[in-house]
């Protein structure tokens, strides 16, 4: 249908070309260029300003002009970087074979690199019928070449010697005690104010919740989508991430936080989510790909009339279908080639490994030429291997790839339950340690490509992990049925806050031996924010919706939990000076050089117990060639052990570097601060003790 505007619609427009895709600036106008398969006809609206009710100019597109194949261009002179635009694709409206396309809606350009009318934008008259145009979303016509970059360069830091540390954006600096300006908390410019607090904290990498632009309103009445996980565009900011008011805000100030954080040595991953969008449902709003080519866009079940939904959230984008794993593939390129990003996470990424049908593929097409693409070589790639429909990849994931590094999901799991003192759990406890090659099973596979975790934003803090039995999640209006069931967590006595001290210190002690065995396990370790600190989501473990104190970063935690901040930076500062934990195993494998050895104990010597009902382990770890070796010994169990101690050089002695019973500072002991140590050591209940050997003098 053809909307009617007071609008002149011109018809006489020239053809320009099909490439590149999306808006594109000369000295005489602008190209534009966009993927229809089965449109009848596109117009292109052009506004005067960015929350302009309607175009100024609608330019409909003649297909024996404007159409080359499957793309739909024009050239327009006289118009240049700032321009506000929009498209309308007529076709026929037929969901029994895949069509939804509606004259009505003004959609977004899935390349425009900015986003603009978010003040009048409503997520509503993208559904009901009708002209959405005063309530509709447009893009901006941007010169990505207008920036100086002083020189910047990818920081490259292995996987080795990588620290990284999941936040969100808004979230690390929205709260008014954060200490960062008023007018630029929850921005990038806020972040870059924190960055004395990562760089001290020890982290080489911030992983960034998503960033691209994302529906907020796109959650329950009343809550707003908090974590971003409902793109509207791959290639442009998020709007409210800036500071700035201009059309071009989001892209400057996140080049100058990448900038900063580059020169702080600190690299930029971004969560990105190319599974699924903003669009939802066949009852979803149509705003971009839906009402271009619902076709190609989307995976559709046999009847074409409905999505599948392998992502959990109403759609799938078909990202094996040449045109869609085209505009992921170039958006990956946008951002490490213009936006200086130096990897991505890929949510729920066994999505991307199934084919148009949604059968999983041994080597997927998008996932095949990101591993081959020479702009991409260098980036950290990871991905979450599994969807929501249960294919779980993690170990496999496109053929047991050397290239994508993997969050290791079981890492996470078989901790928390050693910890916690579930049965039957030491052995695996000891694989996750070891680098999880049990589940890695491939030949000279670099174990640090495992990501190891406790905690990420999907599920509970760790203060939470360790104060509650159950997810309460009533806040986020869907009577407690949202969030993960199973969360392996123990309150320590008491459900929630308390002021009980006994049970206090039994949760801090139980924290620092999540952290103790973290960072004393070989891959790459993650930490979530505000873990450092106890922050929590008062047992909420799905706090998608919560954009308030709840997911905040508070800062007043600093001082409170000083003792726990203090010890964090100590294990992370520890690790990360030897190379028993920052060598590139594989490079040492391919080098034939020694690689740090592992001896398993219990707590007899060389008799490691595996047996169900045990809740105690100790490991050596030797390098021969860096003159370095640890014991570690855990003590999961509700009493005391006493531990035998290995035999150490003819001039070394044992010295305590870490022991969890303790209160702070005497946890962690500075280097040569403590005494040599005897054939045995008492580990207190449920905590953990790390010995180095160092010469005596």
């Amino acid at each position: 249908m053809t909307v009617q505007t007071e609008t002149t619609i011109e018809t006489s427009v020239a053809a320009g070309a099909s490439h590149p895709l999306g808006a594109r600036t000369f000295q005489n106008g602008v190209n534009f260029s966009v993927y229809s398969k089965d449109a009848d006809y596109l117009e292109l609206l052009l506004y005067d300003t960015e929350d302009a009710p309607y175009p100024s100019r609608v330019l409909r597109l003649d297909p024996k002009i404007n159409r080359t194949y499957h793309f739909w261009h024009c050239f327009v002179p006289d118009i240049g970087m700032g321009q506000v635009y929009a498209y309308r694709a007529h076709g026929r409206f037929a969901p029994e074979q895949g069509l939804r396309f509606d004259g009505s809606k003004v959609l977004l350009d899935p390349y425009g690199l900015s986003v603009v009318n978010w003040q009048n934008y409503n997520r509503v008259a993208a559904i009901n019928k009708g002209d959405n145009s005063p309530q509709a979303l447009r893009s901006v016509v941007f010169d990505i070449h207008s920036y100086d970059w002083e020189g910047d360069q990818h920081p490259r830091i292995p996987y080795s010697r990588s620290v990284i540390y999941e936040l969100h954006l808004k979230g690390f600096t929205a709260n008014e005690n954060s200490g960062v300006s008023a007018d630029k908390r929850g921005t990038f410019a806020g972040l870059i104010e924190k960055i004395p607090y990562l760089k001290e904290l020890g982290v080489t990498a911030v992983e960034l919740l998503p960033i691209h632009q994302f529906d907020d309103q796109d959650a329950a009445p009343g809550l707003k989508n908090y974590w971003g996980y409902s793109t509207i565009n791959f290639f442009a900011p998020h709007h409210s991430y800036s500071s700035r008011n201009d059309p071009f805000g989001n892209v400057e100030e996140f080049r100058d936080m990448v900038k900063a954080l580059h020169k702080a040595g600190i690299e930029v991953i971004l969560d990105v989510v190319f599974n699924h969008s903003a669009e939802g449902n066949e009852l979803g709003p149509t705003l971009c790909f839906r009402g271009l080519d619902n076709r190609s866009y989307y995976m559709l079940d046999k009847s074409k009339e409905n999505y599948l939904n392998y992502s959990g959230c109403g759609n799938t984008m078909n990202g094996n279908h040449p045109i869609v794993g085209q505009m992921i593939l170039d958006s990956l390129r946008y951002w490490v080639s213009h936006m200086h990003v130096d990897g991505f996470r890929f949510d729920l990424a066994s999505v991307l490994t199934r084919d148009v049908f949604g059968v999983p593929m041994e080597r997927p097409n998008v996932l095949w030429n990101m591993e081959m693409d020479p702009v991409l070589a260098g980036s950290k790639l990871i991905v979450e291997a599994w969807d929501a429909q249960g294919l779980y990849q993690v170990g496999t994931f496109i053929n047991k790839s050397d290239y994508f590094a993997e969050w290791n999901g079981p890492f996470r799991d078989d901790v928390r339950r050693f910890i916690k003192a579930d049965k039957n759990t030491v052995r695996n406890c000891a694989s996750r340690i070891l680098g999880s090659s049990d589940i890695y099973i491939k030949t000279n596979r670099d174990p640090n490509r495992s990501i190891n975790y406790v905690t990420c934003h999907d599920g509970f803090t760790l203060n939470d992990v360790v104060s509650y039995n159950i997810k309460h999640n009533m806040a986020n209006g869907e009577k407690n049925r949202d969030g993960m069931n199973e969360n392996s967590s123990w309150n320590c006595g008491v459900e929630g806050p308390t002021s009980d001290p006994q049970i206090e210190a039994l949760r801090l002690q139980q924290i620092k031996n999540f952290y103790t065995i973290h960072f004393f396990s070989q891959g790459a370790p993650m930490l979530l924010m505000g873990d450092e600190v106890r922050r929590t989501q008062q047992g909420n473990n799905n706090a998608y919706c919560q954009d308030s104190e709840l997911s905040w970063f508070d800062w007043s935690l600093l001082e409170k939990n000083k003792g726990l901040l203090g010890f964090v930076k100590k294990v992370i500062a520890f690790t990360q000076s030897l190379n028993i934990f920052t060598t590139d195993i594989l490079m040492a494998l391919t080098h034939t050089c020694d690689v740090p050895h592992v001896t398993w104990h219990g707590t007899r010597l060389y008799h490691p117990d595996w047996n169900e009902d045990s809740h105690s382990l100790a490991y050596t770890m030797h390098d021969a060639q860096a003159g370095e070796r640890l014991h570690i010994m855990l003590n999961a169990y509700w009493q005391p052990l006493s531990f035998e101690l290995p035999k150490h050089g003819e001039k070394e002695a044992w010295y305590r570097v870490i022991d969890t019973s303790l209160t702070a500072p005497d946890d962690f002991c500075e280097s040569g601060s403590s005494l040599p140590l005897h054939a045995t050591y008492e580990v207190a209940a449920r905590s953990c003790v790390v010995l180095a050997a160092k010469t005596v003098i």
